[in-house]
């Protein structure tokens, strides 16, 4: 199956944002991809007010986006934000920070599970948890889903893998600061590796390689997003700069992973 990653960089105008979704996604379809990944907050960037432009999930910006994936043929994954609710199903004035899977035979959504309460930020404070993961499939493969934070904690992306998973996607808006690349790359190959799944690490382009300020201490991107492969090794792999990626991922290739390093088998609960 033929994927592509969108390494776009969005900003406070969700019209625009989806203008460059549009224009990546035709891009995409274009280099023969069935499925493109875009990266968490493609609605509207981190460091804008999130709650005036949450929307369900039938609402008119994820209802734009499935209709250019229906339009284009191709399986869209993008993250987007929807209203945070209380048990009684009422507005508690916070968001779910939601990745949209939408396209042929696929219509599906997760909810970002572990909050980035961490580097001095609190997502926890406009943000609700999820609480189940996600899978779903696409073109002969069984895709599971993680969102940023997501990828500091193995058992998520283990917990795919049982699923069936066959490729991991992680989307983000990684905070930059001291190592912080570095740790994005170690852990998504890392997960990688935990799993025996193929990653599809799609990061929020860097805002200082088209010239754009950084406001405040709101996780906007640093890029490097990346395909890898089932053994842990990167395939291919951008800079910081806005790019589109495409791979051809192959389930033969984790089930050799999966003869060669049967951690899924191996692994013993305690």
């Amino acid at each position: 199956m033929r994927i592509a990653i969108a390494q776009i960089i969005t900003g406070r105008d969700l019209g625009q944002n989806l203008e460059l979704l549009e224009d990546y996604a035709r891009k995409a379809k274009d280099g023969g991809a069935e499925l493109v990944v875009f990266p968490e907050a493609s609605m509207r960037a981190f460091g804008n007010s999130l709650v005036d432009i949450a929307e369900p999930l039938d609402g008119p910006w994820a209802q734009r986006v499935r209709a250019l994936a229906s339009e284009l043929g191709i399986v869209i994954v993008a993250g987007m934000f929807t209203p945070g609710r209380n048990a009684d199903g009422s507005p508690n004035g916070k968001v779910r920070n939601t990745l949209l899977v939408t396209g042929p035979g696929v219509e599906t959504s997760y909810d970002k599970i572990h909050l980035f309460d961490a580097f001095g930020f609190a997502e926890s404070d406009t943000v609700d948890p999820g609480t189940d993961p996600v899978t779903f499939d696409a073109g002969g493969l069984t895709f599971g889903l993680g969102t940023c934070y997501d990828v500091r904690f193995p058992a998520l992306f283990t917990a795919n893998a049982l699923r069936g998973a066959d490729v991991n996607i992680v989307c983000a808006s990684w905070g930059a600061g001291p190592g912080k690349v570095e740790q994005w790359e170690l852990l998504t190959r890392a997960r990688a590796v935990d799993t025996t799944t193929f990653v599809l690490a799609c990061g929020q382009g860097d805002p200082a390689t088209i010239g754009r300020e950084q406001k405040g201490s709101a996780p906007t991107g640093v890029g490097h997003s990346a395909v890898i492969s089932p053994f842990g090794a990167p395939l291919d792999s951008l800079e910081g700069e806005p790019g589109l990626l495409f791979a051809d991922l192959d389930p033969d290739v984790v089930k050799e992973a999966r003869t060669t390093l049967p951690v899924l088998a191996n692994r013993v609960e305690f």
